[in-house]
């Protein structure tokens, strides 16, 4: 059995087993599997039904999972948190598109993802970046990801327009400051299994703190019939070309570039980026990833992209497509145990993201600082990431700023056309969500 697998997914001639594939896909589920509940969480505000949205999720993400593991990618595709929010607060709450129309235009959005991913364009658009400001996109991705871990755990809350130290005598903020350190000692010990082992550890000490809760029930009903193939096509022009363009223009950006910034910063976790920096066969995530999206909005899921937690998978040693596959199958099984599922608290998988930005921050090392022309737009995309919540956003400022720094500077002629080209795509982007 093993030997057939290493034939599948050559996980010995990179280093790995079926085992650290096997833990690697156990920590990166645990780290991720709040998407089932907050992507319905999100769309149920937009009218969608909950339980139908909760095994879209499963399903799609299940989906997304075995189209990288049969392209022998350690990456998996889950709804994007932040296209979750867009989707519900731009399209639908603020545009007026319903969930319906809402969904059509993802799924536009991703074919044309897709036409982008299938082409030059691609690898043009990766070798465009800067390899400081690809350091810059992962280090920002770590603090975004840290950021995520602290807001989950209660370490850190939002209030008052302002982030604050969050109540230290609640018992779910003391498990995960306990599991920040029982994690960090096992990494330090370079034990195997470490953030896998502190989530069990911090779920297990939550059941009599009445952190972690034991279900209700053991299983949700399978029904996808309210929201499978509900895309509204003949209503996307309801509300006027413009809209439609910028939903559909922004859309894709965000997409592309979310996509894009988690691909550079998971590659970058396991070390698997090219000596030059660039992405190599790991861009056939990008193709994958429109694909998904496309798939996702037939189901009733936003766009799917690598979400940043499947880091923790691969810091692991997760470094095949192995890993991905055990993911689906648990993305399956959430189906029919979805609330146990749930049972896993976000104080105990919160140390796990904290830890794995602290891990990615270390990119910064590799950036140069003493040029001012290179070292304040990656300041900036290091800064907007996380704290414009948004992955694309920060991607957006950096490229804009990078340009409009080297053409005044007079080192114009250095920066491919594409750069401009790019930055032009951002200016446009935020010019038309003025509007």
């Amino acid at each position: 059995m093993t030997q057939a697998l290493d034939r599948l997914f050559h996980f010995s001639a990179r280093g790995s087993t079926v085992r650290r594939e096997l833990v690697g896909a156990l920590t990166t589920f645990f780290a991720i599997a709040y998407i089932i509940f907050v992507t319905p969480g999100y769309l149920v505000q937009t009218g969608m039904d909950y339980t139908a949205v909760l095994i879209a999720t499963c399903v799609s993400a299940a989906l997304g999972c075995f189209l990288t593991g049969a392209f022998n990618l350690p990456f998996i595709l889950t709804p994007g948190v932040g296209l979750n929010a867009f989707f519900t607060y731009t399209l639908c709450l603020t545009m007026g598109y319903s969930w319906q129309q809402g969904l059509a235009v993802v799924f536009i959005s991703g074919a044309l993802f897709l036409v982008v991913a299938l082409t030059p364009l691609r690898d043009k658009m990766v070798a465009c970046i800067p390899p400081s400001m690809k350091n810059a996109i992962s280090a920002g991705l770590g603090m975004f990801i840290a950021l995520i871990g602290l807001l989950n755990a209660g370490i850190v809350t939002a209030r008052s327009g302002a982030l604050l130290l969050g109540d230290l005598a609640d018992p779910a903020v003391l498990l995960a400051l306990l599991g920040l350190l029982v994690t960090g000692v096992l990494m330090a010990w370079k034990v195997k299994g470490a953030m896998l082992i502190g989530i069990a550890a911090v779920t297990l000490l939550g059941l009599p703190c009445g952190v972690s809760a034991l279900p209700q029930q053991a299983a949700a009903g399978f029904s996808l019939a309210p929201t499978f193939l509900k895309l509204d096509f003949g209503g996307v022009l309801s509300l006027g070309v413009l809209p439609l363009v910028t939903a559909v223009t922004t859309f894709t950006i965000c997409l592309c570039f979310d996509t894009l910034g988690s691909v550079i910063s998971i590659a970058g976790a396991g070390g698997l980026l090219q000596t030059d920096g660039g992405i190599g066969e790991n861009g056939r995530a990008l193709t994958l990833s429109a694909l998904g999206t496309c798939a996702g909005a037939c189901l009733g899921a936003p766009a799917l992209i690598p979400p940043v937690e499947c880091s923790t998978g691969v810091s692991e040693g997760a470094r095949t497509g192995l890993h991905s596959v055990f993911v689906g199958l648990l993305f399956l099984a959430a189906i029919l145990v979805a609330p146990i599922a749930g049972v896993v608290p976000s104080a105990a998988t919160a140390p796990s993201l904290i830890l794995i930005g602290m891990l990615m921050i270390g990119n910064a090392t590799n950036i140069y600082w003493h040029s001012l022309e290179i070292a304040l737009p990656c300041f900036l995309t290091m800064i907007m990431i996380p704290f414009s919540y948004s992955v694309a956003d920060g991607i957006g400022v950096g490229f804009i700023s990078y340009a409009a720094i080297q053409l005044v500077s007079g080192k114009g002629r250095r920066v491919p056309v594409l750069t401009y080209a790019l930055a032009g795509v951002f200016v446009a982007m935020y010019v038309l969500s003025a509007l």
